[in-house]
């Protein structure tokens, strides 16, 4: 009598266990998510025992009281990452697919043999398992941490993931390497190339879709993008940079996102940032195309590079803010940060690039009459340290800053920094600019920050440095400005004549009403802040120096009021209050509040806020994740947009 034919009934994932197992059980999926290079076990359901005769074949592919047996898979740690499909094949003429035979395979940066081991776990637990963080802005004198929530187990996010891996055409075999995947993703964070997740937008108005300073983070956008598959409308460098850190997590490379203060793009790849001022010492945008930004965000990976010789694992510099095309699309690294500090331009992807937005120098040129037919240009400055300043991250483990220009350039003077910088001058321009002699030293005595609505006073200090006394003519101009650098209007103008005595210093006042600046607000839609741009010109010696300092303005506060713990699947509410003591009413105002594991971003509508008006907003909502959650709040308006709050809640 012949055996009965072996059959398969059923497949049993064993979602649970696994995901457990490989870290991966906060992914809001259906499918089973795993890691690769580590094993994980299936339950197949037979319809008779199993026999050694058997001949049973588990096939992976890239896309009644049953009797049971366990197997166990385990992928190479080289393996394809992507979303497979599971068959089960016995002898030549049956094979079982089970109704959803899907799962997805991850990197493993807890895989010695993956090369995105990350070997520290603290650090696998902020780069790859945390969920939300900080993005630092503002400039150089006032660093905000911008709270952001990264959402990478969000609902959808996983999928939206896997089907950018598609989106691309990129080889399956490539897949494999995550040196490929993340320069693929840091083109697809855009939309510029591939319709991908976001369009840019620096022009100050948002038709037809969200204000860059309305996000709080990016599982709503890559969940917006999933759904219409049409580029999510609008971004900035720190939104490019939050969902690029948000997808790198979510496949399992360690990310974070990283921000560079005083950050030169470099258009002419010459690393000079060449801005043109007129004679009262405003910036000319029509005929300046490089830029200094008050601040710049971009991403860090964590990876080895088989692709280069010895010695360039680890952190690798990657950014998705469309700005330069690299092989003719807007993509830019990986690029070790071992090749950035030490000016090897010449290491891919796009060193050169990443080293000038850090060590760029900064040359200042003065058109006399630019509205004339003739346009005279007079070299003013030049200064050697104007850019690459408080690189920051958040800290391993901690809600708070970390400052790491240290692993991007050596001390600002050095003599291995100059080194670096002969180095990269040598294949870039025709050598390192010499130092022009100083005869007067500009500086500034003001606050760095001033609450909006408040009046502005500063001092323009000048000490000479030269034998004879100085006849000066000191030009200021105080322009407001958005953060990648472009002057949007001047508030104020100054030129005055000055004598000062060798060696002695003098100071000239420069007094800015809140009147002058409060009613040109609504052309900055973005991070508001106040440029004054100095020149101190001598005929006899005759020299030009310049100087330039950022105001930033201070916001009202939003008071989050939240218990200080909650149960799961038990609604609880939070109230956020405001007061608007700007100066200035608010018009179109919202509030957005989100919170991970809580609820899904929410809106709320207050129309014009007027000077003095207090308005509160309050949410329920049911937890649905366990652990410490945060809520973010965000205010924004056509004067002011940015006021941000976040508050804590433990879920039991």
């Amino acid at each position: 009598m012949s055996e009965i034919a072996l059959r398969v009934s059923s497949v049993d994932f064993q979602k649970g266990i696994n995901e457990e197992l490989h870290r991966t059980s906060d992914y809001l999926t259906p499918v089973l998510t795993v890691r690769r290079g580590q094993g994980f076990k299936i339950n197949l359901s037979l319809t008779r025992d199993y026999s050694p005769k058997d001949e049973v074949l588990i096939q992976l592919s890239l896309g009644d009281n049953p009797l049971q047996c366990e197997a166990e898979l385990r992928t190479a740690p080289d393996a394809i990452v992507g979303r497979y499909s599971l068959s089960v094949k016995i002898g030549d003429d049956y094979t079982y697919t089970p109704e959803d035979s899907h799962f997805c395979l991850l990197f493993n940066p807890w895989c010695e043999d993956d090369d995105v081991y990350l070997p520290d776990e603290d650090a696998c637990q902020e780069y790859v398992l945390n969920d939300t963080g900080y993005i630092y802005v503002g400039n150089v004198n006032d660093i905000a941490g911008r709270p952001w929530n990264f959402g990478q187990f969000e609902e959808g996010v996983l999928e939206i993931c896997m089907d950018l891996l598609d989106r691309r055409g990129l080889r399956q075999t490539a897949r494999r390497d995550p040196v490929r995947v993340a320069r693929v993703m840091s083109a697809l964070v855009n939309a510029n190339d591939d319709r991908g997740v976001l369009v840019g937008n620096w022009s100050g108005t948002y038709p037809q879709g969200t204000s860059p300073m309305e996000w709080t983070g990016s599982s709503a956008i890559l969940q917006r993008y999933g759904k219409s598959q049409v580029p999510v409308r609008y971004g900035q460098c720190w939104v490019f940079s939050g969902v690029l850190t948000t997808v790198m997590r979510c496949l399992g490379i360690p990310a974070r996102s990283v921000t560079n203060f005083s950050s030169a793009h470099d258009t002419e790849g010459n690393l000079t940032i060449d801005v043109y001022v007129n004679q009262r010492g405003e910036q000319l945008n029509d005929i300046t195309t490089d830029s200094i930004w008050n601040f710049h965000v971009w991403n860090e990976v964590w990876m080895k590079r088989p692709d280069l010789p010895q010695g360039y694992n680890g952190w690798q510099a990657i950014d998705s803010t469309p700005q330069e095309k690299s092989e003719g699309m807007f993509q830019c690294g990986p690029s070790p940060l071992k090749a950035i500090k030490h000016g090897e331009v010449h290491i891919p992807h796009d060193t050169k690039f990443l080293f000038a937005e850090v060590n760029a120098d900064q040359v200042i040129w003065r058109m006399e009459d630019p509205g004339s037919g003739r346009k005279k240009v007079t070299k003013v400055s030049e200064n050697q340290r104007a850019v690459g300043k408080k690189i920051s991250t958040k800290a391993l483990g901690k809600d708070r800053r970390q400052d790491i220009t240290l692993e991007y350039k050596f001390p600002e003077g050095s003599p291995e920094e100059r080194k670096v910088m002969e180095k990269a001058y040598a294949t870039s321009s025709p050598g390192i600019p010499i130092e022009v002699p100083q005869y007067v030293q500009l500086d500034f005595q003001s606050a760095s920050l001033v609450h909006l609505g408040s009046p502005i006073s500063l001092s323009i200090c000048l000490k000479s440095l030269f034998h004879q006394p100085l006849t000066l003519v000191v030009t200021a101009a105080a322009q407001l400005q958005a953060y990648n650098g472009k002057a949007v209007a001047t508030v104020k103008a100054l030129k005055q004549e000055v004598t000062i005595q060798a060696q002695t210093s003098t100071s000239v006042p420069m007094e800015i009403p809140a009147a002058e600046y409060l009613p040109l607000l609504s052309k900055v839609n973005d991070d508001l802040h106040l440029r004054v741009t100095v020149m101190a010109e001598s005929s006899d010696p005759h020299f030009v120096s310049t100087n330039d300092t950022v105001i930033a303005f201070e916001f009202p506060p939003i008071t989050v009021d939240l218990p200080a713990t909650a149960k799961m699947g038990e609604p609880f509410s939070g109230r956020f209050t405001f007061k608007n003591t700007t100066g200035v009413a608010m018009e179109n105002c919202k509030l957005l509040v989100e919170g991970l594991g809580l609820f899904k971003l929410a809106t709320f509508y207050h129309g014009t806020v007027p000077i003095g008006r207090i308005f509160r907003s309050e949410i329920v909502c049911t937890p649905y994740r366990n652990g410490r959650r945060k809520i973010i709040a965000k205010i924004t308006s056509d004067q002011i947009s940015g006021i941000t709050a976040e508050g804590v809640v433990d879920i039991d």
